[in-house]
């Protein structure tokens, strides 16, 4: 009997204002940014007036970035969190006030109580009237914000996307909250984690093909397809996206076209949300009991890898996930 193979991982456009070479030139330096300035973001020109005090960010991985860059003590509320807490940033995380409960977004009223003089979202579905705001509403309030810009458009495929747009969204924070080294230097660290995980891909003749498997929504899987991480990833290490041709970086599918599209691998979602089918063990256990998901090669064979889910959406977590790919798909043969 073929063992279970989960294996589970704890865990764009460029400022024209600064090129290469002034990023090289300010890591490890004791520079500063100069207010105010004036950052086009997302396709809105968002100028900045001093280094923000008072942070509100509105999801947890969003939080989790500003941590990492050394300034989570200015974060006055956060919300939408969705899983436990890295252990190596959890002291620091738990200070945060949380704005909305588990699970939920931040509403309008409850983020202009904090008072912020910055907001900054890894999902543009947050900046809406019916949620925090939008952004133009926060702006005439006199509080900028950033966007990710790996969503200026909710769930739209995003050309391009990869890791440097990751790196680059950590120099323009760094250099928001007025700390560039720090931006810099984590685009680095992150940079060699990428860099070392890539140099231990197993080569294979034919490449394995692969879904990644996010969640069910009324009992339909959703799956990555082109224009975010888990494509670029994809690429990366030589598997192949059986959804590289949806319409949509996050897309609705049907469990006849997972069938007929037959994965080798499938790479699960952990998520801890509490919502039907969110855990990997939820989802390997839906997969099983279906009739037609249990002829599935990858079912058949227990070749199921797990990260966690928010992982396959732009933030800290994201690089970790190549190191985990690779040495699942090492470990499967």
């Amino acid at each position: 009997m073929t063992a279970l193979a989960v294996l589970a991982v704890a865990g764009c456009t460029a400022d024209t204002a600064t090129d290469a070479g002034e990023r090289a030139a300010t890591a490890g330096t004791g520079a500063t940014t100069t207010y105010p300035f004036t950052m086009k973001n997302c396709g809105t020109d968002v100028t900045y007036k001093a280094a923000p005090k008072k942070v509100v960010t509105l999801n947890q991985t969003a939080a989790e970035i500003l941590i990492h860059l050394g300034v989570g003590d200015r974060i006055v509320g956060s919300g939408y969190e969705i899983e436990k807490t890295p252990d190596a940033i959890a002291e620091q995380y738990k200070k945060i006030p949380l704005l909305s409960a588990h699970g939920q977004e931040i509403k309008h009223e409850k983020l202009l109580e904090a008072q912020p003089d910055f907001v900054y979202s890894s999902f543009a579905s947050m900046f809406t009237a019916e949620q925090s705001g939008d952004r133009k509403q926060l702006h005439d309030l006199g509080v900028p914000t950033y966007l990710t810009e790996f969503d200026c458009s909710f769930h739209e495929s995003v050309a391009g996307a990869d890791f440097e747009m990751m790196y680059e969204e950590y120099r323009r924070l760094g250099k928001i909250m007025d700390v560039p080294a720090a931006g810099e230097k984590l685009a680095t660290e992150q940079q060699a984690v990428v860099a070392k995980a890539l140099g231990a891909v197993k080569k294979r003749d034919t490449p394995l093909k692969v879904m990644w498997f996010y969640s069910t929504y009324e009992g339909t899987p959703w799956a990555a397809g082109p224009g975010g991480l888990p494509q670029h990833i994809s690429d990366l290490v030589g598997v192949q996206n059986i959804f590289a041709d949806a319409k949509t970086k996050w897309a609705e599918v049907s469990w006849d076209e997972v069938a007929a599209r037959n994965p080798d691998v499938i790479i699960l979602a952990d998520l801890t949300r509490g919502e039907p089918n969110d855990t990997a063990k939820e989802k390997i256990d839906l997969l099983k009991k279906d009739p037609l998901t249990s002829r599935l090669n990858a079912v058949k064979g227990d070749r199921f890898i797990s990260i966690p889910g928010s992982h396959m959406d732009p933030g800290y977590g994201s690089a970790s996930v190549v190191p985990a790919l690779v040495d699942g798909l090492n470990r499967l043969g």
